[in-house]
């Protein structure tokens, strides 16, 4: 619906369900209307060698997709591609940069960033696409996208796509778009949320949400899964008790480092790790084939979230599951949530791990536990009796007789036998009495009783 309208260079916003194409909506026409260096026309460009065009994303992880969507389209075209965005050395960006660059894909604040160090000329820009304009919104980029705007020509063409439209949406293309054409994929009574996704909303309490999440893995159509919580410390601490109960799982959040994001999200994406949970940094626009359930471990913030968050399954009209869990707490914001969304799910029922529709609806067999690899017991070693019981001591007898010499036959050492014999006499009294044992205190120099004890001593050794 969009290539006809965009290939022409009119200023239009797309607005459609998640995971209906968006991206290829607009790479099409970016890439269809940028010169490569091989053209005939390329060296006749104002400024050969600088972007022709500009698409922003409102994260890291959608960035990268989107230029890796880019790339693919792009093969047989020679543009020159770069994606930049945060939390990654500037060098390799700059080098690019100063290099030529046709196409350029990036997040809001390493693009000004780099506009403001001079290093990303974006004057001669023909193309500009905002690619989820609500979340940069709901992440308050919005000055940054208004301050990437004014730097860019007044004759460019502008693209913005989301998939709802609030009202600060609206007024930001108002004030920077050419009488855009709107494009809406379904009517205006079409759900929010994809059809082929089946949805399931249960009241659950916190302690027990784990056992039921394990209890899902093991449904017969589990392929991935994307598990969000509301916190990164929550989806880090989930992340590991899913290990622990032998599920592969691996988190997503925005205390890891870029790099290991990265390293997270092409797991999930090569099949390594099925199993991602993440916060709401991976639910805008992260498109992964295979994904079967989406689970909603924390209550979202709202129907926009919602939405995107179940709008990573059943994408190009594959199926998919998605299941809610709404605390005690969070009961009113889902009414609203419902009711917003015009969902059948007032009143969520209240769910355990082991309730009986839990097992019906999922089609999980009833006899699965939460955890895959039970813990192994540890055996106990003979040899590792505690020092007080009756092994221990019998054991340290033993290891005082080798010493002595007695255990095994072999004379002891002169210094052991001149120590035992030390002791001994220091345990008694002048007249045999036995005395209280006292420790000696080598002083340089000593007399008195001190020096009559050691001279005793020395006497009995000899």
């Amino acid at each position: 619906m969009t290539l006809q309208v965009a290939l022409m260079g009119t200023d239009l916003i797309g607005q459609a369900r998640t995971g209906t194409g968006k991206t290829l909506a607009f790479s099409i026409p970016v890439i269809q209307r940028t010169l490569a260096p091989g053209d005939a026309d390329y060296e006749q460009l104002a400024a050969p060698g600088k972007p022709q065009a500009l698409i922003v994303a409102p994260t890291r992880e959608l960035a990268l997709q989107v230029a890796n969507d880019v790339k693919t389209a792009s093969k047989n075209r020679g543009t020159r591609n770069l994606t930049i965005y945060g939390g990654v050395p500037y060098e390799p960006q700059l080098e690019a940069l100063e290099s030529g660059v046709d196409i350029v894909v990036g997040t809001p604040g390493r693009i000004l960033d780099l506009v403001n160090r001079r290093a990303l000329d974006i004057s001669h820009v023909k193309s500009l696409v905002l690619d989820e304009a609500d979340e940069m919104l709901d992440l308050g980029f919005l000055p940054d996208v208004e301050a990437i705007l004014a730097r860019t020509p007044e004759t460019r063409q502008t693209m913005l796509f989301s998939a709802t439209m609030p009202g600060a949406i609206v007024s930001l293309a108002r004030k920077h778009m050419h009488h855009p054409m709107n494009i809406r994929a379904e009517s205006s009574e079409a759900n929010q949320t994809v059809p082929a996704t089946n949805q399931f909303v249960w009241q659950a309490h916190d302690m027990d949400k784990p056992e039921i999440v394990a209890r899902i893995l093991q449904a017969d159509d589990v392929g991935r899964v994307i598990i969000f919580s509301r916190t990164k410390r929550a989806a880090q601490r989930l992340a590991d008790d899913l290990a622990d109960r032998g599920f592969p799982a691996s988190p997503l959040h925005g205390d890891m480092a870029q790099k290991a994001r990265e390293k997270a999200l092409q797991g999930f994406r090569d099949g390594k790790v099925n199993i991602l949970v993440a916060t709401d940094v991976a639910a805008r626009g992260i498109d992964v084939a295979g994904i079967t359930h989406v689970i909603n471990y924390t209550c979202p913030e709202d129907d926009k979230t919602y939405v995107h968050r179940i709008g990573r399954t059943g994408r190009a009209g594959a199926s998919g599951t998605a299941v809610t869990f709404v605390d005690w707490a969070d009961v009113q914001r889902w009414k609203l949530i419902n009711k917003a969304l015009d969902l059948p799910f007032d009143e969520p029922e209240e769910t355990y791990s082991t309730s009986e529709h839990l097992f019906r609806d999922l089609g999980i067999d009833p006899t699965v536990s939460g955890r895959l690899k039970p813990a192994a017991p540890k055996e106990k070693k003979k040899d590792d009796a505690p020092s007080g019981s009756a092994g221990g001591s019998s054991r340290n007898r033993n290891r005082t007789r080798r010493r002595s010499g007695s255990g095994d036959g072999k004379p002891a050492d002169r210094s052991e036998q001149t120590s035992a014999s030390t002791s001994d006499t220091a345990s008694e009294g002048e007249n045999g009495q036995p005395r209280r044992r006292r420790r000696r205190r080598r002083r340089s120099g000593g007399s008195g009783s001190q020096g009559e004890a050691s001279s005793h001593a020395s006497a009995s050794s000899d």
